[in-house]
């Protein structure tokens, strides 16, 4: 057990223990109380984990539960995995997972309206399609998206005939289109990573890279999928069209691979990547987040040499000095805690040879958010008015990100199934 790390999570959830007397803000309780990314949604996950692992009492869950609840949650068109009713729903089967008989009629409810409006996104889709234009990036990634939706609904009922649909619809957005005359692959979208058109920035769109907004979240859903026996027509096909699309716009940092965020339709045209700076290697965007996505598809594919190679490229993004100068913040999304997570379920899956190595580079990242002779207190308190309550960014999600790699033990509920890493 990494000790500063264990206490700074504790430390941290212990700030958090009451939804009455949390400090959580205005962002929190009012716009974004829905929002799993900074929301109470995000830090009931905290508690919910806490509890299955025997480190907390499950009132502090239930009361977080609670709190959730008191307003009705947002469905439909206005919602999606990260917000309203999808976002509570995957809150709720963590802590069904480990209280049996538990929640089961709100879920059933939720679990019908999340169907009902995912089949409503695949025949918008399919229309899209049909019709020849290009996709938005909220229409397959994991934050908004099919991807999301449908790791979702992966873990509720595998086999189901939604889950099925959700990854033809993956399949066929990984087939060429031709779109004024260029070959495109088919998750180009028209506009810039913010979702909006930019013809100064990027004049005819980009083909996004990253888990939270890209590819790597389709692909990480066809691997799951996949991985639990759950495959249809073309499924590995679709997922050696993303990875030979990834292996043909990797590139060298130096001290081993790199992935960028996305392409531009010059860099397309051109056959180049622009020359850029080091970036972080995170979850939503870089190195390991796709490195993950890479990892889980091997496995799928049963591929060995791409397994080792995915797992030798997390290994050199966190040994690679400038890339780890580019990470700037502890949190989940884009930081230290993240990383280490990423680290700690990637060495669980990983060949003999890698696993030791990717253990190994966990506790210099654990040292980073929490240096010994840290007190865990001071440096919760600072967490929280820095980086605020939240789960992608802030306290709750840094909290639970330490916790496996902490205490070398797996996550006891699938709390970051969201992030399609698991």
């Amino acid at each position: 057990m990494t000790a500063p790390a264990a206490a700074l999570s504790t430390a941290l959830a212990d700030i958090l223990a009451d939804p009455d007397t949390a400090p959580l803000g205005s962002r929190t309780t009012a716009e974004d109380r829905q929002h799993l990314a900074y929301g109470l949604p995000g830090i009931a996950l905290l508690h919910i984990e806490r509890a299955a692992a025997g480190l907390a009492p499950w009132h502090r869950a239930h009361a977080w539960l609670t709190a959730c609840a008191r307003q009705p949650f947002t469905s439909g068109a206005d919602s999606h995995p990260f917000y309203g009713a999808p976002a509570f729903a995957h809150v709720l089967t963590c802590a069904a997972e480990h209280l049996p008989g538990s929640y089961q009629r709100a879920l059933t409810t939720l679990d019908d309206q999340i169907a009902r409006d995912v089949l409503r996104h695949l025949a918008a889709a399919h229309r899209r399609l049909d019709a020849g234009r290009l996709p938005e990036t909220a229409e397959f990634d994991a934050i908004r998206g099919l991807s999301g939706y449908g790791t979702y609904l992966l873990r509720r009922n595998p086999g189901s005939a939604t889950v099925r649909t959700a990854l033809d619809y993956c399949v066929r957005l990984t087939e060429p289109v031709i779109h004024n005359g260029v070959a495109l692959p088919g998750w180009w979208t028209p506009a810039a990573p913010s979702g909006r058109l930019d013809t100064g920035r990027f004049p005819g769109g980009h083909a996004n890279s990253g888990m939270a907004h890209g590819v790597g979240g389709v692909l990480a859903f066809l691997a799951l999928a996949a991985r639990r026996g759950t495959v249809v027509d073309g499924h590995h096909d679709a997922m050696n069209t993303i990875l030979v699309w990834l292996d043909r716009w990797r590139e060298e940092s130096g001290c081993g691979p790199a992935w960028p965020y996305w392409v531009t339709r010059e860099e397309l045209r051109s056959g180049q990547l622009a020359p850029s700076t080091p970036r972080r290697p995170s979850w939503c965007y870089g190195t390991a987040g796709l490195a993950r996505a890479q990892q889980l598809a091997a496995l799928a594919l049963g591929d060995t040499p791409r397994r080792l190679d995915s797992e030798n490229a997390l290994v050199a993004s966190l040994t690679d000095a400038a890339q780890l100068k580019a990470t700037t913040d502890d949190g989940l999304c884009h930081g230290f805690a993240g990383l280490a997570h990423i680290a700690a379920r990637t060495a669980a899956d990983a060949h003999p040879s890698t696993a030791g190595q990717l253990q190994a580079l966990i506790p210099a990242l654990l040292a980073t958010i929490c240096p010994p002779g840290t007190d865990p207190a001071t440096a919760a308190a600072t967490v929280v008015r820095e980086a605020g309550p939240g789960y992608l960014d802030g306290a709750a999600g840094i909290a639970l990100a330490l916790l496996a790699p902490a205490t070398r033990t797996p996550p006891r509920t699938t709390w970051d199934a969201c992030l399609l890493i698991a």
